[in-house]
């Protein structure tokens, strides 16, 4: 049986993604061309606000497919190109975690926004358990360099709590409301102004490498594009007339 990724419409805004190649949802090389082909078929709704990444079953995702992994380095280059694409999403991405999130799986959840788990959710970088090495960039920038460390370099698995407690997830839910609790965050993000959304996303991307004065230098046309959209003036106006505003990403 060959695997998939299930495209959910939850409506015309969100998108939820769901990894099923049992038992562990490893993205091989196959796999990783089946998800990008849904990442390429949902962006192409204009009306997409928020993406949901989730895996079916016990596993979010195992990362490579290591009994398909070839000796030249290319299944590795595809897989980075995969994480690459996934960050690069136009609109904010959530990694629902709903159990074992293992190697290159815990770095497709590094490369979403925000990250939810259920309290059956398993983190192991697994890198150097297979004599490679995965997650030392983006893990550090996330959690620090010391937490971060205590993962990368064991290779151990660290539960739900300890996750939440490092910062790598924002909240902890009970295996069957997690779905609903990711759902409930996207439809609030996709409410919100989806031009300010996007803009925020690309600034907190760059953020981490960058000067105050190289921050304030990338803020400023795109406070200045977003100060003369449409949805900017229907936000002020709504505020004036206390309701609530319809944004349409103008």
């Amino acid at each position: 049986m060959s695997g998939a990724v299930h495209i959910h419409s939850i409506n015309d805004a969100v998108v939820l993604l769901e990894i099923d190649n049992p038992p562990m949802n490893p993205l091989g090389v196959e796999m990783r061309q089946t998800f990008m082909a849904a990442l390429d078929q949902v962006e192409t709704n204009a009306a997409l606000r928020c993406l949901i990444v989730t895996g079916k079953g016990r596993s979010f995702c195992a990362g490579d497919d290591l009994k398909n992994v070839g000796p030249g380095g290319e299944d590795l280059a595809g897989f980075g190109r995969l994480l690459d694409r996934l960050e690069a999403t136009r609109v904010p991405v959530l990694a629902a975690v709903n159990g074992w999130c293992v190697g290159g799986g815990f770095e497709l959840a590094l490369c979403c926004d925000i990250r939810l788990a259920s309290l059956e959710a398993r983190f192991v970088c697994a890198g150097v358990n297979v004599g490679l090495m995965a997650s030392a960039y983006r893990l550090p920038r996330l959690i620090g360099v010391s937490r971060a460390k205590a993962m990368l370099l064991t290779g151990l698995p660290h539960d739900a709590e300890t996750a939440e407690r490092f910062g790598l997830v924002t909240s902890l839910h009970a295996p069957d409301d997690l779905r609903a609790a990711a759902i409930a965050l996207a439809e609030r993000i996709a409410s919100r102004a989806p031009l300010s959304i996007e803009a925020t996303k690309r600034c907190a991307n760059r953020a981490p490498d960058m000067s105050p004065e190289e921050a304030e230098a990338m803020a400023a046309p795109e406070l200045l594009t977003l100060r003369r959209s449409a949805d900017h003036k229907a936000a002020v106006a709504a505020f004036r007339e206390r309701r609530e505003p319809v944004f349409t990403r103008s």
